[in-house]
């Protein structure tokens, strides 16, 4: 590709949401006194806006920017998440939470799900998560942090008040933001990068370095640079959801629901204010007027929003980064909130051009990096998600007897068969998802290895049990301090319910 010799001073972000004010936020935060930062976004365009459950790596971010916790949570009414429950996923009936917390003790040699494997085998009865403090407080309903704790956890919040908090912090650091539509992306000639974007007022924006934020729309990155788009629907045939919020029902669960239906799944996420509700689908297996009534049906409090429809194609963009444009969020790609992704593929997207900001001029090496870390990090999450549809026993509908015979991506087939035959399990370099999370879907999916790393034979009959007890008291006796997820939230960020 060509390189650009001009020095990059102005930034332009372009579209609003939780991806631009991230950007924004970030960029403003960070590199504030050596740039000049404007959001350009218009308030008669929507934003999809339901992304509302996060990861734990959230709180590494929110770190960075010196966000305070507290202060966060009471302005989106958002509670705190230990996992996602997946309910109907291996069968009809059957439910396992994948946690975020660390399953076990592990050895240098063997993980702890080898142990675990050769006490199945003894007769010592006891199910995987039972050793799991994050799991097991998620199923308790209890929850706790503070200073001393390291439970490893995320949060449910509010996505159109998490942008409007974003949107304080980045003008509070120098972010400037300009009302406007774009009706016009004006390119160099010769290079084919992008000088300035023009509005409905005729007002014309000139910038060094643009940012995509402007969702499926794709406005910059392929509407004007005509990016390629690899479709990975062959492998996550859903295409379609439904979202619709509720009020308020019972209790606040620490946990995502994913329960599966015959032609997908829907999504639960409790707030304080609200709940969030969704269904996602396969249009080929159900009708956009099924798939509505299916929801509304399922819905455990009264509706306060109109059930929106919302249709997007699974994939990413061959280049993040093209030119001088860097898409983020929705505008790079599209993978469904299955295992809660969407905000921390916006928030890496974002930490990587820190990382890699080309002060001095858009250079190929740093975009082809760029590109390259982009790349990984999608596929490692495709093939996760992949794995929850594949490895299943449902036979009940059409839908899920084709995930099941549907081919798969090579690298996600070899994790698999390594699992199936000696128990391994591993995380990449730089991975997402650790060793505990694909241990905790792969077992809770059905798959059971037909052997383990014989290290843990090392252990003698005696010493199995004492080691297995000696960690199921300890998060037992952790558990009785915590108080109900509930009550602590009441104590620590409870948030203004109006509005």
């Amino acid at each position: 590709m060509q390189t650009s010799k001009q020095k990059v001073k102005n930034v332009i972000i372009v579209g609003g949401g939780t991806a631009g004010w991230i950007a924004a936020a970030a960029l403003s935060k960070q590199l504030g006194k050596l740039l000049n930062i404007t959001l350009i976004e218009s308030d008669q365009l929507g934003t999809v806006g339901v992304g509302e459950a996060t990861i734990p790596p959230m709180r590494i971010f929110h770190s960075l920017l010196g966000i305070n916790e507290a202060e966060f949570m009471r302005e989106t009414s958002a509670t705190f998440k230990l996992g996602i429950a997946f309910e109907n996923w291996r069968d009809t009936g059957h439910e396992y939470i994948h946690s975020f917390g660390r399953t076990g003790q592990e050895s240098y040699l063997a993980d702890f799900h080898h142990f675990w494997l050769r006490s199945q085998k003894a007769g010592i009865q006891s199910e995987f998560g039972d050793y799991c403090f994050e799991l097991m407080a998620a199923k308790a309903g209890k929850f706790a942090t503070g200073s001393n704790s390291n439970i490893n956890y995320a949060y449910h919040l509010d996505a159109g008040r998490y942008a409007k908090f974003l949107r304080s912090f980045a003008e509070k650091h120098g972010a400037k933001r300009i009302e406007g539509k774009i009706t016009e992306v004006s390119k160099h000639p010769q290079t084919g990068y992008i000088s300035s974007v023009s509005l409905v007022s005729g007002q014309k924006i000139e910038g060094d370095l643009f940012v995509d934020c402007s969702g499926f729309a794709g406005l910059l990155i392929d509407k004007s640079l005509h990016t390629a788009f690899e479709d990975w629907t062959h492998w996550l045939p859903c295409d379609s959801a439904y979202a619709v919020q509720t009020e308020s029902a019972g209790d606040l669960l620490p946990y995502t629901r994913s329960v599966a239906h015959e032609a997908g799944w829907r999504w639960r996420i409790p707030l304080q204010h609200r709940t969030g509700n969704g269904l996602v689908y396969c249009s080929k297996y159900m009708s956009d007027e099924a798939a509505k009534a299916k929801l509304i049906g399922m819905l455990d409090a009264e509706p306060i929003t109109e059930p929106r429809l919302i249709k997007f194609r699974t994939g990413r963009r061959s280049k993040a980064w093209n030119k001088n444009c860097v898409a983020i969020g929705l505008a790079c790609g599209f993978l469904e909130p299955l295992e809660s992704t969407s905000i921390h593929l916006i928030m890496t997207g974002v930490l990587r051009l820190l990382k890699l900001f080309p002060f001095d001029g858009v250079g190929s090496a740093f975009v082809d990096e760029y590109n390259l870390q982009a790349k990984e990090e999608w596929e490692q999450i495709r093939d996760f998600i992949v794995l929850h549809y594949h490895v299943t026993q449902r036979s009940d509908a059409p839908f899920w007897q084709h995930c099941q015979s549907m081919d798969i991506p090579d690298s996600l087939a070899h994790r698999i068969e390594l699992f199936k035959q000696n128990a391994h399990a591993f995380q990449a370099n730089g991975e997402l998802f650790r060793v505990d999370s694909w241990t905790q879907v792969m077992f809770g999916q059905g798959i059971v290895p037909q052997s383990y790393h014989q290290f843990v034979d090392t252990m003698s009959d005696k010493e199995l049990p004492l080691f297995l007890n000696s960690l199921k008291q300890k998060i037992q006796l952790g558990l009785e301090k915590l108080p109900s997820h509930q009550a602590f939230i009441d104590n620590y960020c409870k948030a203004k319910l109006s509005g």
